[in-house]
């Protein structure tokens, strides 16, 4: 009876201090996507990205426009061409062509590319800041609140990560 006994009490002491150790785990939240759009490094990113993107179509439909005058010049001129000249002409044109129709996909590369180099030290920025106040105010855990489902309104970062960064 008393090794039962002595039992218990060290599995209702473990269980307190489990407790006591649980109550003590502090976890909070933040919106890591809010916070970084709300940093003026990311508006500026975004705006060279645009200009960027504009820069690559622009680009394109140069290409488009020079393709289609080709193709033009060669309807025009082909009376007078040989067959052998007229086969190599197509064979260009048709080569611009699959070039030209690639430019999409590259473009899309480009822009990722692009983004993932301006919004890498944005990002960083943003995660040193939140480990700081989390570090600074005792958090544990810091949870995306994007994939919370329930959370407690006390332990929301965002406030404190805001005045962190200096934004408002």
């Amino acid at each position: 009876m008393k090794k039962v006994l002595s039992v218990l009490m060290v599995a209702l002491g473990i269980a307190a201090f489990s407790q006591s150790a649980q109550a003590q785990t502090k976890i909070g939240y933040i919106s890591f996507n809010e916070i970084v759009a709300l940093m003026p490094e990311a508006k500026k990113a975004d705006s060279a990205l645009v200009q960027f993107r504009d820069a690559l179509i622009q680009s394109a439909q140069e290409k488009e426009t020079a393709l289609n005058e080709a193709i033009n010049k060669f309807n025009a001129d082909s009376a007078k061409m040989t067959q052998a000249v007229k086969d190599v002409k197509r064979k260009e044109l048709q080569q611009k062509l699959t070039e030209l129709q690639g430019e999409e996909q590259r473009i899309q590369q480009e822009l990722q590319k692009r983004q993932e180099e301006l919004s890498e030290p944005i990002q960083k920025k943003a995660m040193d800041a939140v480990q700081a106040v989390a570090k600074e105010s005792g958090y544990a855990y810091v949870l995306p609140k994007e994939y919370l489902i329930v959370s407690p309104p006390g332990d929301d970062l965002l406030p404190l990560v805001k005045k962190k960064l200096g934004l408002k």
